[in-house]
């Protein structure tokens, strides 16, 4: 077995592995298995990442990100900046969708004039408001005026590319898409499976493998023994670190192994009356031992966070440091806050209320239900009542998370290609995915003068100085830098596989960068 341990420089180099015909269905079929169902197909409201993966196949953007985090043409064949604030895009000639309609720069203009309206509330519409108008020049060229400078722009141009007039006719695209992307839809059975075909009007090459099934199975070892069974071709991140080691071994599957672009953290509500206080939480974070956490319930597979910043972030500093586990100290910053065992029951309390905090997480990803308990083990241990809270996918995140009414929640982020990707939507005070509520005017300029500086030595400064805050003042807890994982059968029918640490799976179909 050809077998890849990759370090965090990976994440800019490509990963190649040669394999053989042969398939778990047949020669023609790519059997995929996925954590979650995607909450839509509509590219512009997804928030999950079966979601963007399945929009990566079906849908095309401006732009395509390589694994190595690079923006390259994809329905655009060029562009150019006359100045900082222009960018002017030239589309291939002959678009169309997959269901034949011609794709043009109203299109274009129509995506992304949608995302940026307040009314769609898209879920990265922060990612384009700097965009002050976007025009077709002609059927082929499409003009974005920016507000100010905007750095991190052509990362975000990947997004697919929407109908209008279907959209605009009343088509639903989030359960029935049309896109311009390699696949298309043939079905799909709500927690159960995706089902894709390739598009034959894709303005590209025809995928080497025609048909993609994307079979939702929850529990990640289960996932995992679907695989070895040979039920599934491909299995991915997250997975249990007992089944890595034991699928690592098995000499008839390849792998990357790398690290990835994403966090798990503590999501600590600040609009709730007993996080509202920054020592409270410095407090609770200092509850958090991350060594056994990544060493015991992720066994070396995620990496020990010390901010906000990922390790392989251009903008990363060794400077900055979150609270560290202890135990001592965390009991004494309650003392402090008026919160000590009055009574002797081993809680804490205050004006006699105990210290009770809810813990949540969604229980599909079992590594994450593990590392709940765990903190509930050590909260309880510095006198405070900690409730689990674990629900399915979108109780969790869509019903609970999302409308602000959790505590202190355990999840993640991934595709961050950018530091502005993680950190403008959900630490700015109205980023649309600050789900916390947290506030802090320092902080909003710092992010936007990351946005707005086109030096990267400058962005830097900017992001590290408001991950400086971030670390002191937690509003996030970043509980591990993620790992990535790719088992995927070794009699794949395609010359080469191209894992990306994003996750998508174009690579696994024939196409490479």
């Amino acid at each position: 077995m050809k077998h890849f341990l990759l370090t965090t420089s990976a994440i800019v180099a490509l990963s190649f592995m040669p394999v053989q015909a042969g398939m778990a269905q047949d020669s023609n079929t790519l059997v995929v298995g996925m954590d979650v169902d995607a909450g839509t197909l509509d590219p512009r409201l997804m928030r999950d990442t079966t979601a963007s993966r399945t929009a990566d196949l079906i849908y095309s953007g401006l732009v395509h990100i390589t694994p190595s985090l690079e923006a390259v043409p994809d329905l655009a064949e060029s562009w150019e900046t006359p100045d900082p604030t222009t960018f002017i895009f030239k589309l291939r000639p002959d678009l169309t969708f997959s269901d034949g309609s011609p794709l043009t720069a109203d299109d274009v203009v129509f995506t992304f004039t949608t995302l940026i309206d307040p009314d769609l509330n898209a879920p990265s519409r922060a990612l384009y408001t700097p965009i002050s108008a976007v025009e077709a020049v002609d059927a082929q060229t499409v003009k974005f005026t920016l507000s100010a400078p905007y750095a991190p722009l052509l990362s975000y141009l990947d997004i697919g590319i929407v109908p209008k007039a279907l959209v605009e006719g009343g088509h639903d695209i989030a359960l029935n898409p049309v896109g311009a992307g390699p696949m298309k839809l043939v079905s799909w059975n709500r927690g159960s499976e995706i089902v894709l075909e390739a598009n034959e009007n894709y303005w590209g090459e025809a995928p080497a493998i025609e048909n993609v099934t994307l079979k939702i199975i929850g529990d990640n070892s289960a996932r995992s023994q679907a695989f070895e069974a040979g039920d599934l071709d491909v299995v991915q991140s997250p997975l249990a670190p007992q089944d890595i080691e034991r699928l690592s071994a098995d000499d008839r599957f390849g792998n990357v192994i790398t690290a990835g672009l994403g966090v798990n953290y503590l999501n600590f509500n600040a609009k709730d009356p007993l996080l509202a206080d920054p020592k409270m939480r410095q407090a609770f974070a200092m509850l958090v031992d991350q060594d056994t956490i990544v060493n015991d319930i992720y066994e070396g597979v995620d990496q020990v966070a010390t901010s906000i910043i990922l390790p392989s972030s251009w903008a990363y500093s060794d400077s900055i440091t979150q609270p560290t586990f202890d135990i001592d100290g965390a009991i004494a910053l309650f003392n402090e806050l008026g919160w000590s065992d009055t009574d002797g029951d081993g809680i804490l309390d205050k004006d006699g209320k105990p210290l009770e905090v809810t813990l949540a997480t969604h229980s599909e990803d079992t590594n994450r239900v593990q590392t709940v308990e765990f903190l509930q083990a050590m909260f309880e241990a510095a006198g405070v009542k900690a409730i689990a809270q674990i629900s399915d996918w979108p109780s969790f995140s869509t019903n609970y998370v999302q409308q602000g009414k959790h505590q202190i929640a355990l999840l993640g982020w991934l595709n961050i290609v950018d530091p502005d990707r993680l950190m403008f939507a959900q630490l700015t005070t109205d980023g649309p995915t600050n789900w916390g509520g947290y506030s802090n005017p320092q902080v909003d300029e710092l992010l936007q003068l990351g946005r707005s500086t086109l030096d990267q030595a400058g962005r830097a400064e900017a992001y590290q100085d408001a991950a400086a805050i971030i670390a002191e003042e937690l509003p996030y807890y970043i509980v591990s830098a993620q790992g990535y994982q790719l088992f995927y059968a070794k009699d794949l029918p395609i010359d080469e596989v191209q894992a990306t640490p994003r996750g998508n799976l174009r690579g696994l179909i024939g196409y490479t960068d």
